[in-house]
């Protein structure tokens, strides 16, 4: 079956999403310690607390996120648990985050609805992606 018109611009926005993920990714690892220094405290102690298999987890998220989108681009099937690996790097991300160190407290109520985006996003593309598998779109 042929894709929908639609798919390819929703296929776009996903993969500018993700790449904005991975320029947000390089930045915080690039940060010196004179750039956290000059965070706040509790953003400090947000960026010293996580774990660093929760970083792992993050470059796992976007990177993912970013292959998933050129698949769905390319109308490939692989584009599904390509998004499913991304979508558990958002989970096990959150997991460190939001669960070992309560860093919904630490970094305010700002940080924590930008992670519901970033999971609401992840499960689309999920959802996406089994839909277009299902309907043959993705071959």
């Amino acid at each position: 079956m042929t894709a929908p018109r639609w798919l390819k611009p929703v296929a776009v926005v996903a993969l500018l999403w993700n790449v904005l993920g991975c320029i947000a990714f390089f930045f915080d690892l690039s940060l010196s310690p004179e750039d956290v220094a000059k965070l706040s405290e509790a953003e400090q102690a947000l960026y010293s607390a996580r774990p660093a298999w929760a970083v792992a987890a993050t470059a796992i998220a976007v990177f993912g996120g970013v292959l998933g989108a050129i698949g769905l681009l390319l109308l490939r099937k692989w584009a599904l648990p390509v998004f499913v690996v991304s979508l558990l790097g958002i989970l096990v991300q959150d997991f460190g985050l939001f669960v070992l160190i309560d860093g919904a407290s630490l970094a305010g109520p700002g940080a924590a609805g930008m992670q519901g985006i970033v999971l609401a996003f992840g499960i689309g593309l999920v959802l996406l992606g089994r839909k277009g598998v299902a309907r043959g779109w993705l071959a």
